[in-house]
C-alpha cells in the first residue's frame, strides 16, 4: 500500500471522490505543512498554524496510479485561487501536494505544468515534500458519511455545488 497526501481546501469536501475511487483503501482527514506538534482543528481553520488542511490516501498502485489520483484532486478544487478554496480562505484551506519520493515530486509537478500550459493561468498549488501529517479529530473522519445534510449544505454554501 502506498500513500498520497493532498490538501485541498476543505477536508470534509474532497474525501468522498477518493473514498468512492476504487484501489482507495482508506481516507483519512488532518493537517500538514506546519511545524506545531499535534494541531487542533480550531488552530488551524483560524490560521493559528502553519498547516492545511489535508487528507492521507492509502492506496493499492496496482489498483489505481498517482497520476490519477492528482487528475482527481486537481478536478475538484480550484487550482488557480492563492488564497484558499472557494468561501474558505487562510493559508490553511489553500492547495498543496505534499511528495513522498521523487517520483511523487515529479508527477505532480508534471500535472501542474499540463494544468497551465491548458489554460494560460498559473496553478496556485504549493509542491512541497511531506514532513508530518496530524490525523484530525474523530469528528472530522468521514463527515459526508456522518452528518450527510450539514455537508450537502456545506457544498452548497462554499460554492463547491451550485444548486
Amino acid at each position: 500500500m502506498k500513500q498520497a497526501y493532498f490538501a485541498g481546501g476543505c477536508f470534509w469536501c474532497i474525501t468522498p471522490t477518493f473514498r468512492e475511487t476504487e484501489g482507495v483503501v482508506n481516507v483519512t482527514s488532518g493537517y500538514s505543512g506546519g511545524s506545531e506538534e499535534n494541531p487542533r482543528y480550531e488552530d488551524v481553520k483560524y490560521q493559528r498554524t502553519g498547516h492545511r488542511e489535508t487528507i492521507r490516501i492509502d492506496y493499492l498502485p496496482e489498483q489505481v496510479s498517482y497520476e490519477r489520483l492528482l487528475e482527481l484532486f486537481l478536478c475538484g478544487v480550484d487550482p488557480y485561487d492563492g488564497g484558499g478554496q472557494f468561501i474558505d480562505r487562510g493559508h490553511s484551506y489553500t492547495l498543496a501536494v505534499y511528495y513522498l519520493d521523487e517520483a511523487q515530486q515529479q508527477a505532480a509537478q508534471a500535472a501542474i505544468r499540463a494544468l497551465e500550459q491548458e489554460s494560460g493561468q498559473q496553478p496556485r498549488i504549493a509542491v512541497e515534500p511531506f514532513r508530518s501529517f496530524y490525523a484530525a479529530e474523530e469528528e472530522h473522519q468521514d463527515y459526508y458519511l456522518k452528518h450527510p445534510k450539514e455537508f450537502e449544505q456545506e457544498l452548497i454554501d462554499s460554492g463547491r455545488r451550485k444548486l
